[in-house]
């Protein structure tokens, strides 16, 4: 097997691609993960969705409360230098309690966001 090429990134660097008023989003993709830096000004609502990825959210300022479920009965907030792992195709919300950075790593990467078809994150 051929080794893959070797790529360095600064968050710095790269220009952050707006989603709304109040989100915008940086992307790094590999073949296999997504590694992504989600800014979410206070009180930016992510809607209910789910995906097949796996995620592992990972906030380092912030906080952000999450509804999991379709019935969103269980009501989880993630603080800043805490993680929370979301099995693919479950169901979940987020509210942006303050100002916050996400890093949300994904596997595979997500097509949506790739292809910018993720309308539920476009919404006005």
């Amino acid at each position: 097997m051929e080794p893959g090429t070797v790529t360095q990134y600064r968050w710095t660097d790269m220009p952050a691609e707006p989603l709304s008023d109040l989100l915008s989003r940086k992307l790094i993709t590999g073949d296999r993960m997504m590694l992504a830096h989600v800014y979410l000004k206070k009180g930016c609502v992510v809607p209910r969705h789910s995906h097949e990825n796996e995620q592992i959210t990972y906030i380092l300022e912030g906080g952000l409360r999450f509804w999991i479920g379709a019935d969103e009965a269980q009501v989880i907030d993630v603080l800043a230098g805490e993680v929370l792992h979301i099995p693919s195709g479950v169901q979940h919300k987020a509210l942006a309690l303050e100002d916050t950075l996400d890093v949300d790593i994904f596997s595979p990467p997500r097509q949506d966001w790739l292809d910018k078809t993720d309308d539920y994150l476009r919404q006005k």
